[in-house]
């Protein structure tokens, strides 16, 4: 029998090999999951921005006198 953990790897290492065979498969779905992922990152980016804008604009308005 297998230990938990050398089960759970072997899962992992399953999935990720199947994972890497379809991206081979069809590379359209790895163009689609690439331009996903850099979406993803401008949209964090911008997040972080607005909320930076929020916090100068009204967090520093409010200081103790």
């Amino acid at each position: 029998m297998m230990s938990p953990r050398a089960r759970l790897l072997a899962q992992f290492g399953v999935l990720l090999t199947v994972a890497v065979g379809l991206f081979f498969l069809f590379p359209r779905a790895f163009a689609f999951a690439e331009g996903a992922a850099v979406s993803v990152l401008r949209l964090w980016w911008l997040i972080l921005l607005v909320a930076l804008a929020v916090w100068l604009i009204w967090g520093l308005g409010r200081r103790p006198k």
